[in-house]
């Protein structure tokens, strides 16, 4: 099926996506997939569907949405696999264009060294790439790719492309316990997307089950001291673990509240304080989110932060 939704999205909003990949057909087998291992593993472009009628299916989805009184914010490539192994990218981004809606392209960055999938995707209106390392011995063992790619290579090609991409930019890390975790990992990778300069870098975590049984999430305490490394080399850093509520609005509901901002940004002590004091409320909701086994207070560089617990998303 090429076309599904709209779903909810954080970042896209209403997001119709498309499909344009055989199923578990990627240039990597992550161990943290959660469509499990690949099944095919390419690193050479193929023409997958025709165009027109890539164009056609989502035109006639669209098409029920609107009728249905609703929107599509973005027609996103999402694939079973990496929508960028489709030759016909580029293509299926031109057609969809007179639709009037923006397009965008979650990619997990393989063949970005390629001038032609960085053309295609410069047709995009918003762009999300992956770095889970920077480090090629940790790459290899968390993203698994076709043996014939080079990490320095998608390197090189994600800096080549931020530079002349005009749209949208942001980045995703998936944090895999005790493989890309470790506080000089992080620093690293940190380092190398201040110079890619997203406009927001997100950091992940695995929700699901993965493809394989070990590769799990790190602890509140290592997500957070992520964030904060992030932080101090990044203007946008958000949290990206499956929540995708109402996630700043004051609802009115404290407890919600509070939840739906911690699954995306770590509170201080005194930011909650604040938020708190504005909500007419008092500490009692933190500690019963606390005792609800829902928040997750930690610390880190001497001060006091509180997380949503990653089993509560």
């Amino acid at each position: 099926m090429f076309v599904f939704g709209p779903v909810p999205s954080r970042r896209l909003g209403k997001s119709l996506g498309i499909n344009n990949i055989p199923s578990r057909t990627c240039s990597f087998s992550c161990v943290y997939c959660q469509l499990g291992r690949t099944s095919r593993i390419l690193a050479e472009r193929a023409a997958f569907h025709d165009p027109h009628e890539v164009l056609d299916r989502v035109r006639e989805k669209a098409g029920k949405v609107r009728a249905a009184g609703d929107d599509v914010d973005y027609l996103t490539f999402v694939a079973e696999g990496e929508p960028t192994l489709d030759l016909n990218l580029g293509r299926h981004i031109e057609l969809l264009r007179p639709l009037g809606i923006r397009t965008a392209v979650i990619s997990n960055s393989s063949l970005i060294w390629r001038q032609d999938v960085r053309e295609d995707l410069m047709k995009a209106d918003w762009v999300s790439l992956k770095v889970d390392s920077v480090r090629e011995r940790t790459w290899r063992r968390v993203d698994r790719p076709h043996g014939s790619l080079r990490l320095a290579d998608i390197l090189d090609g994600i800096l080549r492309f931020s530079k002349e991409f005009g749209g949208e930019l942001v980045t995703e890390t998936m944090l895999v316990k005790g493989i890309n975790d470790s506080s000089e990992q992080v620093r690293d990778t940190a380092a190398f997307l201040r110079r890619v300069k997203p406009a927001r870098a997100y950091l992940s975590i695995p929700t699901r089950p993965p493809a394989e049984s070990w590769a799990g999430p790190p602890g509140e305490d290592v997500i957070n001291r992520a964030f904060q490394v992030f932080k101090t080399q990044l203007s946008e850093v958000e949290y990206l673990i499956g929540y995708e509520g109402n996630s700043f609005a004051c609802t009115g509901n404290i407890e919600e509240d509070v939840l739906g901002i911690t699954a995306v940004h770590p509170m201080r002590e005194e930011a909650m304080a604040d938020f708190l004091s504005r909500a007419h409320a008092d500490w009692s909701a933190v500690r019963r989110l606390i005792d609800r086994d829902l928040l997750v207070e930690t610390e880190y560089h001497g001060k006091r932060f509180y997380v949503r617990r990653i089993n509560a998303v």
